[in-house]
């Protein structure tokens, strides 16, 4: 029987290219509808960008279809496995992206196909991160993609289509496993489906509960549902050049810092507490930590704001203090002023507050709140076993101990960070920018957060295509949780 099985393994392709062909034809069909949408968009605008929405959305239905008809003609009994998870997914962000980033080039929107790659890679990976001087100048069907495309990302694409289309089986987990934030939790994969949908429910009531709320604050319906796709998604993308201060609205201004704080919470979380259920949200000691950890920072924000007579009065001090540290902490990106303007010892605590982030299951980047209470529980534990050589300590998280395999996963997975970071660092000082910039612009990519200090501080658009380029790659890397890109790079992930 032992001899039977590894025959099986051997015989079983090194990597099931139909099951990856299944996975990334289905998302292009599902993006294709988003597309189409567009084109009747731009339609009803009267706008001239209506045909490069639809040779996009034929392109996207070409090759969707092709994909699919190839993984179903081909598939294989074995399904996928954890290799073909994160191959698949991966392909999936790519394919997208380039394929996305078509209408900027169609309609002449892009200088370079670098550029509308960077824009594009943007927004599916929720960075914000933008390369156009002037977003007023664009039309609305363009402002409404640049929308959608964050909002899928947020929660992310595959997640996204395994609630709306629940076609993959035993892969679903694998696929699940593989784009999804944070520290992972294998018990849910059985009913991986059931968890997506909820999941989206979640995400679908917060989109238009915005979207309602902020229309009761004077911004009109196409406005306030965009904000509403990129905010709830954190990815920052606004459809006005000066953001959200465009408005001169407090309530709008509250109404934003709100949902951006919940689109930093496990989206698990908020499902029990919309349930009936808040006391698993407000016990859970991952959301205890991010609210000191949020808290801290307002109050830090407000005293230097405050002390410099910045603004009026008290309450203006105190909402822009809220607004820009829960915009940072969530990696939405929303910005009130140019980020070189602030007080040195803010380019520290920003660096601090794009680094740590969210709650792992949301749709913030980072390093995610559970990975840094992991780190500081174990350095800990560390310091413990000094004093106490024959000491037993384990990281405990809300009551439980971990697993050693998962405490080593977790500080792996912030050695691998830090390393694509310096790597980052060095290859943007080698484009000849300062420390701050090259430092700044890859802290603000690897974590999807979009504003940077330095050059680059309110828009990419004056960076190379050497520089568009590396940042577009960090910013796949970070969103996919980086080992899940990696791997790939990786001899063993192509070896039997």
């Amino acid at each position: 029987m032992a001899l039977s099985h590894l025959q099986n393994i051997q015989k079983r392709p090194l990597i099931n290219y139909p099951f990856v062909a299944l996975v990334v034809g289905n998302m292009c069909l599902l993006e294709a509808f988003f597309l189409a949408v567009c084109s009747i968009v731009s339609l009803s605008f009267q706008e001239n960008d209506t045909l490069p929405f639809v040779y996009t959305t034929l392109i996207m239905l070409a090759c969707g279809a092709g994909l699919v008809v190839y993984g179903k003609q081909q598939r294989s009994k074995q399904g996928g496995n954890l290799r073909e998870g994160m191959l698949a997914v991966t392909a999936t962000w790519v394919v997208l992206s380039l394929i996305g980033m078509l209408p900027f080039i169609f309609g002449g929107y892009t200088k370079t196909v670098v550029d509308a790659f960077f824009e594009t890679v943007s927004g599916y990976t929720t960075t914000g991160a933008t390369i156009f001087s002037s977003v007023e100048q664009l039309p609305h069907a363009i402002l409404l993609w640049r929308s959608l495309i964050q909002w899928q990302g947020g929660i992310g694409i595959v997640v996204f289509s395994l609630a709306l289309l629940p076609i993959m089986g035993k892969g679903g987990g694998l696929l699940y496993n593989a784009e999804t934030t944070g520290i992972k939790h294998e018990r849910f994969l059985p009913r991986i489906t059931q968890v997506a949908k909820r999941l989206f429910l979640v995400y679908i009531t917060l989109t238009l509960s915005l979207a309602g709320l902020l229309v009761l604050g004077d911004m009109n319906f196409f406005e306030a549902l965009c904000h509403s796709f990129t905010c709830v998604s954190t990815g920052g993308y606004s459809t006005r050049d000066a953001g959200i201060l465009a408005y001169n609205s407090p309530y709008i201004e509250y109404v934003i810092t709100f949902f951006m704080f919940v689109g930093s919470l496990n989206m698990s979380l908020l499902y029990f507490a919309f349930s009936g259920f808040p006391k698993k949200l407000f016990k859970d000691e991952e959301f205890k930590w991010f609210a000191i950890f949020v808290s801290v920072f307002i109050l830090v924000t407000f005293v230097w704001i405050y002390s410099q007579g910045l603004y009026d009065n008290i309450e203006g001090n105190f909402r822009h203090a809220i607004f820009q540290v829960v915009s940072l902490i969530s990696t939405t990106g929303y910005i009130t002023a140019d980020m070189n303007e602030w007080h040195p010892f803010f380019f520290c605590i920003g660096i601090m507050m794009m680094t740590v982030c969210g709650c792992a299951g949301s749709t913030t980047g980072g390093l995610k709140m559970s990975r840094f209470m992991v780190l500081i529980k174990n350095l800990n534990n560390e310091f413990k076993k000094r004093v106490h050589p024959n000491m037993v300590a384990l990281v405990r998280i809300n009551g439980h101990s971990l697993a050693s395999d998962l405490v080593v996963q977790v500080m792996a997975f912030i050695s691998l960070y830090t390393v694509v970071i310096l790597i980052g660092i060095i290859a943007l000082t080698l484009a000849e920018n300062s420390f701050i910039t090259a430092a700044s612009a890859t802290f603000t990519c690897i974590s999807n957060v979009g504003p940077s200090f330095g050059k680059y501080s309110m828009t990419f658009a004056e960076a190379t295509g050497f520089e568009k380029g590396i940042l577009s790659m960090i910013m796949l890397a970070g969103r996919l949780e980086v080992f899940t890109v990696i791997s790939l790079l990786h001899p063993v992930f192509w070896k039997r």
